[in-house]
């Protein structure tokens, strides 16, 4: 075998030729023909179109792609903007309550000393009542031991003759 492809390239110079024209001239006509082919066909028009609609293609999902990147960016910038108000609100919301929860403090101190000012008063008036109602118990038990002495030194030292003087006094008075 390998003498057979000896013989082979050592006749190499013999090609076989067909109509005066070597091999190498057949191929290159026949690649014109290919090549014309192709060019009546319009198959360059056709690659050349599908690889246009495939550049649009690709250009279009690019457009499209920026498009929704802008919107992300403008969504992100809007809930930015939106976290920061409600940062905002929120330190106002707590400044708010701090301030109410110092005025409910000041109002509860307020009440609660108006409230021990007022039931200072009422111990104070109850304790003056007591005092009051004491000193009545003391004057009408002072009055009455008055009058129980004064009924005995009377009854002791007043007789029926110093009752009629004492008549005869008070009649000539009126």
């Amino acid at each position: 075998m390998v003498d057979l492809l000896l013989i082979l390239v050592a006749a190499g110079d013999n090609e076989p030729a067909a109509l005066g024209l070597d091999s190498y001239q057949w191929v290159s006509i026949a690649m014109l023909v290919l090549v014309g082919i192709f060019i009546w066909k319009k198959v360059p028009g056709l690659i050349t179109g599908g690889l246009d609609a495939k550049i649009q293609e690709i250009k279009d999902q690019l457009d499209e792609a920026k498009n929704l990147r802008a919107e992300a960016e403008a969504l992100r910038d809007e809930y930015s903007a939106k976290l920061k108000d409600a940062e905002k609100h929120a330190e106002d919301m707590l400044e708010n309550a701090e301030r109410d929860a110092d005025a409910i403090l000041k109002k509860a101190e307020a009440d609660g000393k108006l409230m021990v000012e007022r039931r200072k008063r009422m111990a104070e008036d109850k304790i003056a009542a007591a005092e009051r109602e004491a000193v009545d118990e003391v004057k009408a038990v002072a009055v009455g031991a008055a009058a129980s002495a004064a009924r005995k030194l009377i009854a002791d030292k007043h007789g029926a003759d110093a009752d009629k003087k004492l008549a005869d006094e008070v009649i000539s008075s009126i």
